[in-house]
Formats: structure tokens, sequence, C-alpha cells
């Protein structure tokens, strides 16, 4: 469920913190543990998250685009923290999933809470490849063979 999930985020927004020593990332990746923990208990109660936050959120994701020179799929691997990175990736795309079954459920999410999860997706696939880049490792593409 969707708080179990944000915990699990939170958590291991928490646990790359720890894989890394950039002392940047690792402020920004407490404010965005705080953020994730903002966002729990939203479908039981009310969304306390603001517009600031996800504005700041989107700036993160639009300076780690600005550093990258990579488009289009990577294999997600690399160093430990970029592995990391890409299942904060996936979890966050789960929680974007569980919203849109909530709604077609016909129960109520803000709008603003899509955003953030969505946001929260590729704040983490590109930090990913900010941190692959920072160890030196260099990123693998994937070519899909379905969408060609």
């Amino acid at each position: 469920d969707f708080e179990l999930l944000t915990d699990e985020l939170a958590s291991a927004a928490g646990l790359l913190r720890a894989q890394t020593d950039d002392q940047t990332l690792k402020a920004e990746l407490l404010w965005v543990c705080e953020l994730i923990y903002n966002l729990n208990p939203t479908l039981r109660t009310r969304l306390t998250v603001t517009e600031e936050e996800a504005n700041r959120l989107a700036g993160a994701v639009h300076r780690l685009q600005g550093e990258t020179t990579i488009h289009g799929f990577v294999l997600p691997q690399g160093c430990q923290a970029a592995c990391t990175a890409h299942l904060l990736r996936v979890r966050a795309k789960c929680l974007v999933r569980l919203l849109y079954r909530h709604l077609e459920q016909g129960h109520p999410v803000p709008s603003l809470l899509v955003d953030v999860c969505n946001l929260l997706s590729g704040y983490f696939f590109l930090l990913a490849l900010k941190l692959n880049a920072l160890a030196g490792v260099a990123e693998e593409k994937y070519v899909s063979r379905n969408y060609t």
C-alpha cells in the first residue's frame, strides 16, 4: 500500500545517502527522504507537500538533466549507489501506478501528489547517472527490441 511504499522509498533514500560521500548530495537526499515521509499519510489524511517543495524537486531534476549527456534508456547497473538509485526509481514508479489505480477506483488523489511521485522517479534516474559519472562508471545503453 501507499504508506508502506513511501516508507520503503524513504528508507532506501537513507541507504543511498549512506552510500555517497558527496556532502551536497547527502544534504539533498536527507531533504528528499523527509519529503517522501511527508507524502506518506496523504491518501489517509491530506497532502502537506507544497508547490514550493515540488518546484524544488523539479529544480533538482532540471539540474541533474543539465549534468548528463545521456539520452534514452540505460541498463540499471554501475556503482552500488547508482544501483540503489535505480531501485528507488522503480519504487517511485510503483507509487505512481498505485496512485492511478487508486484514482480508477474512484478515490480522490491530489494531482500534486502524482506530480511529486513522477518527479521522484525522474530524480532517482538522473541521480543514478550522476553517481555512476562520479564513480567513473560508464553507462550501458539499452536498446529495446519493442520500442525501436
